[in-house]
C-alpha cells in the first residue's frame, strides 16, 4: 500500500505523488463512490490517499482505497439546476481570487459568494485584482473602491499586471511555504500567473473574447505544482462562470460576513434575518456606513434570491 497527494484530477483519473517523488496514475476503488457524498468528484486535488498497485494492459495504475479527513476544503454547487457540489480542493491553506475590473467582469456577487464558501471553512482568501495596465480611469476608480472595502474588513488584496510585473513579486513572495489555490473566472489569469512564476510549465492560456468579454475556458481540470524555490505549492483550476452556495442556510449566511458578524449580537430580535426587522443593528450598520452598499446588497441577493431586490425597503 503507498500513500501521497492528489496533484492532478481529470474526472475519472488522478495523479498521485508519493512522498519519494513517485507519481502514479490512479483510479477510485467503485465502492468509495457510495458513501453518499453528494459530489461531482469524490478525490479532489489536494486529498491525501491511499492506493495500492495494480498491473494493467502492461502499466502499473493505483487503486484508491482509502482517503484521508480533510481539515478543510472549498466546494460550490455544480450547477445552477444541480444539488451536487464540486469540491475545487482540499487541505489548502490560503486562496487567492483573481479578480478583474474588466476584460472580463468579475461581479461583487461573485465574490461575496466565493468570500462566504471560504469563511466557512476558515480558508484564508487574499483578492488579487489583475490587469491593472489596462484599466480605464473609470475601473482605477471602482478598483480603489473595492479595495477600500474589502481591506477594510480584513482582506488583504494585491493590485498587480502581469504584463508589467507590477507588484507581482510581492504577490509571490506571499504565497511562500504553503499550498495555494488559484481560482477565479476564466480568462483573468491564472495560468498566466502559474507560467511567471514558473516559466518551464507553459501551462496553455488564450485571449478573451472581444465580443462577450468573457475569458475562454483553457484549463480543463485542476492541478498542483511545486514550486521549489520557496518549497510552496500553486493548485491552477479551471476558470468557474458562477459560484453557487451549497450546503448552508439562510441564518448562517450572516456569519460569513464578518462585519455583518460583529454587529448580530445587537440586533432586538434573535433570529432577525437583517432585511426587514425593527431594531436591527445590521441595517442602522449599513445606513451609518459599517457595512458597504455592495456588500449589504450581495447579502441580501444570496439570502434571498431573486425576491431580494424586491425585500430591501
Amino acid at each position: 500500500m503507498k500513500k501521497g497527494i492528489v496533484i492532478k484530477s481529470t474526472g475519472s483519473w488522478c495523479t498521485v505523488k508519493t512522498e519519494s517523488g513517485e507519481k502514479y496514475e490512479c483510479k477510485l476503488k467503485g465502492n468509495l463512490r457510495m458513501k453518499g457524498i453528494r459530489t461531482t468528484n469524490p478525490v479532489t486535488i489536494g486529498d491525501v490517499v491511499s492506493f495500492e498497485i495494480l498491473k494493467e494492459t502492461g502499466r502499473e495504475v493505483g487503486l484508491i482505497n482509502t482517503i484521508q479527513d480533510r481539515r478543510n476544503y472549498i466546494l460550490r454547487k455544480a450547477s445552477n439546476l444541480s444539488k451536487e457540489s464540486q469540491i475545487l480542493a482540499a487541505n489548502i491553506d490560503q486562496v487567492y481570487l483573481i479578480v478583474t475590473i474588466n476584460h472580463p467582469v468579475t461581479t461583487t456577487l461573485f465574490i461575496d459568494r466565493f468570500l462566504v464558501s471560504a469563511e466557512a471553512y476558515r480558508i484564508p482568501v487574499n483578492l488579487v485584482f489583475n490587469k491593472i495596465d489596462i484599466y480605464s480611469p473609470e475601473d482605477l476608480e471602482k478598483l480603489e473602491e473595492l479595495n477600500s472595502t474589502y481591506q477594510k474588513i480584513g482582506y488583504k488584496t494585491f493590485n498587480i499586471s502581469l504584463k508589467t510585473e507590477e507588484n507581482v513579486p510581492q504577490l509571490v513572495e506571499s504565497m511562500k511555504g504553503k499550498i495555494n489555490l488559484l481560482s477565479g473566472h476564466s480568462g483573468v489569469g491564472k495560468s498566466s500567473l502559474v507560467n511567471y512564476i514558473d516559466k518551464d510549465l507553459e501551462l496553455k492560456t488564450s485571449s478573451i473574447s472581444d465580443y462577450h468579454n468573457k475569458g475562454k475556458h483553457t484549463t480543463t481540470y485542476s492541478e498542483m505544482f511545486h514550486i521549489e524555490n520557496g518549497n510552496y505549492y500553486i493548485i491552477d483550476t479551471p476558470g468557474i462562470s458562477g459560484f453557487g452556495l451549497i450546503d448552508m442556510s439562510k441564518e448562517e449566511i450572516s456569519h460569513y460576513f464578518p462585519e455583518i458578524f460583529s454587529l448580530l449580537g445587537n440586533c432586538q430580535f434573535y433570529n432577525c434575518t437583517h432585511v426587514h426587522e425593527p431594531g436591527c443593528a445590521v441595517k442602522k450598520g449599513f445606513q451609518d456606513g459599517l457595512i458597504s452598499e455592495s456588500r449589504y446588497l450581495n447579502y441580501i441577493s444570496i439570502v434571498l434570491g431573486d425576491e431580494g431586490k424586491y425585500r430591501l425597503q
